[in-house]
């Protein structure tokens, strides 16, 4: 489903869903001013197109042993097809990678990585990211202080 074809209702449900992952149909139908069954029926198309793709719930870093971030750039030794599919199949499997993120410019990725410490992430680093297909060399740029880490997107405005 284009953006193109979610109207006013639909871009007010997708704003306060990602505010309340738990929200009932029944307040949702409330906070954007429509009956409950519409307001369940395009919740549900919405789940089924595609646009909605899962709920979660946010955790709190710190306390499940994820607090420390570091951003890892990774230039691999080649670019063909193969080799960018084995790398990423690769991170898929590697638990303290949050994100991966294919760039254009002096690297190939951008990783975000999780640990406890810089003592695991050093050992994730060993045994894990230098270990990744085609890897040629890493550069790790430790985060100090996250200002922004939001996990909700911004929905556009028609």
């Amino acid at each position: 489903m284009a953006t193109s074809s979610l109207d006013m209702t639909d871009l007010r449900i997708l704003e306060e869903i990602q505010k309340d992952g738990r929200i009932s149909v029944v307040e949702l139908s409330r906070r954007i001013h429509l009956t409950k069954t519409p307001c369940a029926e395009r919740l549900r198309r919405l789940e089924n197109s595609g646009v909605i793709t899962g709920y979660f719930a946010k955790l709190n870093p710190a306390v499940v042993n994820a607090g420390h971030i570091v951003m890892v750039q990774v230039q691999l030794k080649g670019t063909t097809a193969d080799e960018l599919e084995a790398f990423n199949a690769a991170v898929a499997r590697v638990p303290e990678i949050q994100s991966c993120h294919m760039v254009a410019g002096g690297y190939d990725y951008l990783l975000k990585v999780r640990t406890r410490d810089i003592d695991a992430y050093r050992k994730v680093l060993g045994a894990a990211i230098s270990k990744l297909p085609g890897v040629l060399q890493t550069h790790t740029y430790v985060v100090m202080e996250t200002v922004k880490d939001d996990v909700t997107l911004p929905v556009p405005k028609p």
